[in-house]
């Protein structure tokens, strides 16, 4: 079983992976085999900024989470 890392990409109104020839030939996966993926996708915290609010200022929040390490 291989893992490898890719780009889900826009396929008409579908998304599509792409195996790497690579790991195609050593798999011995041809076109209309079956294959089992499993999802692992990549978080970006990125959207998380701004959808957290919170009373305390950015340098409030720093000093709380020193005084834990402290």
């Amino acid at each position: 079983m291989a893992e490898i890392e890719t780009v889900a990409r826009k396929w008409g109104g579908s998304l599509a992976v792409i195996i790497p020839k690579k790991i195609a030939d050593r798999e011995s996966i041809k076109a209309d085999d079956r294959v089992h993926l499993t999802n692992a996708k990549e978080h970006d915290l990125t959207d998380l900024f701004g959808k957290w609010s919170t009373k305390n200022s950015a340098q409030e929040l720093k000093d709380e989470s020193r005084k834990v390490w402290e």
